[in-house]
């Protein structure tokens, strides 16, 4: 016999199964024969514990005894046959009975000599997005090989490397509504998004886009994919937040896997508790799924810890969008020497920064102002409270751009850029 050369998946659904022997190997082969819903008949003198185990659960018959000639035609003739018995002479035997009968065999002493063989076998776990895949991995007769490709394959299945995307819906799911996953993507970079969100992007029907999120991720979903862009620059909103609600709600109705790609994390200044809300109230099942936030990971990113021993314990995360009395409310109950951090800031800086200075922050208190974080253009300006308004127009710093106010930026100037290439 010469290596696999037609692979086939097989319904063992309440088809008779004869295994063989009543080792490791044979409870192995059982089992997965078992798992997918086949009538095992074990035939071996003794068993190993897991077999024993399987027989005392219900899980299949067990014949304690030798194989006779006949077994694999009685009671009733089977479809498959594993012989597993540690005797070459009985394999043999199995296998020319076997053959004789037209029923595959798989002889684990001597794959040359198989009629079948089982290959290594990975599946989309349930739950996950990868969820009815079945990946099979043939060697050659070289099983620790088969194993090693058939875990690599199944850890690209789970990280959404693989294009996992369901192009037919399983059956008795028609006219069931779909599912929104509100995903964080990070700050920018495309290799900082979660292995969930990779994995639930890469699935995806439809995918409702904010400008901020990793967007480069994007050119490599299936042309089948909607894309839907809705993101928004400052003083443009195309799309309003009403409208993305609508959007998701409408998609997801349709029995569509919806993906709700963010920057940063959903539920720190995102309105990812808005959406879900919504979706909730529309009988529409969410997920959200945590990201990288900028607030924390930009100043990273410029060697700028949120928290130094010694300088600062606590931080405090506010979004400057509305106004300088937001931020004001934000660090009113904070420690003295917490760090602020603000997002959506540079077009009302000057207000801001006069009022926390109003407010008792000294003008000297280091300021960054890091534009573009976690991109190619990553830049940051340093300054000061006091000298942050006119530095900033100065420097012609625009948004998207995170500003630390506290002593933690001096810390800068020891690490200087931490971002990877």
């Amino acid at each position: 016999m010469g290596t696999p050369s037609y692979p086939l998946t097989l319904d063992l659904t309440g088809r008779r199964v004869v295994v063989v022997g009543g080792g490791p190997v044979a409870a192995r082969r059982a089992a997965g024969a078992v798992a997918a819903g086949g009538r095992v008949d074990v035939i071996a003198p003794w068993l190993c514990e897991d077999l024993t185990a399987a027989v005392e659960a219900g899980d299949l018959r067990w014949y304690g005894r030798d194989y006779v000639a006949g077994d694999l035609l009685e009671p009733e003739p089977a479809w498959l046959v594993h012989t597993a018995t540690g005797s070459s002479l009985v394999d043999a035997q199995v296998a020319r009975e076997a053959e004789v009968a037209r029923v595959w065999c798989v002889r684990a002493d001597d794959a040359q000599a198989s009629s079948a063989w089982t290959p290594a076998v990975t599946r989309g776990a349930q739950g996950s997005s990868a969820e009815g895949i079945t990946v099979a991995v043939s060697a050659g007769a070289d099983p620790r090989r088969a194993a090693a490709v058939r875990d690599a394959v199944g850890a690209a299945l789970e990280s959404g490397t693989l294009p996992v995307r369901r192009v037919r819906r399983p059956a008795g799911t028609e006219g069931q509504v779909g599912r929104v996953a509100l995903i964080g993507g990070g700050p920018g970079a495309d290799d900082l998004i979660t292995v969930r969100g990779r994995a639930l992007l890469v699935a995806a029907d439809v995918v409702v886009s904010d400008r901020l999120g990793p967007t480069g991720l994007l050119a490599t979903l299936s042309r089948e994919v909607e894309v839907i862009d809705v993101g928004k620059t400052p003083g443009n909103h195309p799309v309003g937040q009403d409208r993305i609600n609508e959007l998701l709600v409408h998609h997801a109705r349709m029995g569509k896997q919806v993906v709700r790609l963010k920057g940063g994390d959903p539920f720190v200044l995102g309105r990812g508790g808005e959406e879900a809300l919504h979706c909730v109230e529309h009988g529409i099942p969410v997920e959200v799924v945590p990201g990288v936030t900028s607030a924390v990971s930009v100043p990273a990113a410029a060697g700028i810890p949120v928290t130094h021993r010694g300088i600062t314990a606590s931080f405090v995360v506010a979004s400057a969008h509305e106004g300088a009395e937001h931020v004001l409310r934000a660090a009113a109950d904070a420690a003295p020497d917490a760090t602020l951090v603000l997002l959506m800031a540079v077009t009302r800086l000057a207000e801001t920064a006069e009022a926390l200075v109003a407010a008792g922050r000294p003008a000297t208190t280091p300021v960054a102002l890091i534009e573009r974080g976690w991109t190619p253009q990553q830049r940051t300006t340093t300054t000061t409270l006091g000298s942050a308004a006119a530095d900033a127009r100065a420097a012609g710093v625009r948004a998207p751009a995170v500003v630390v106010i506290g002593d933690v930026v001096a810390v800068r100037s020891s690490l200087g850029d931490l971002a990877g290439e």
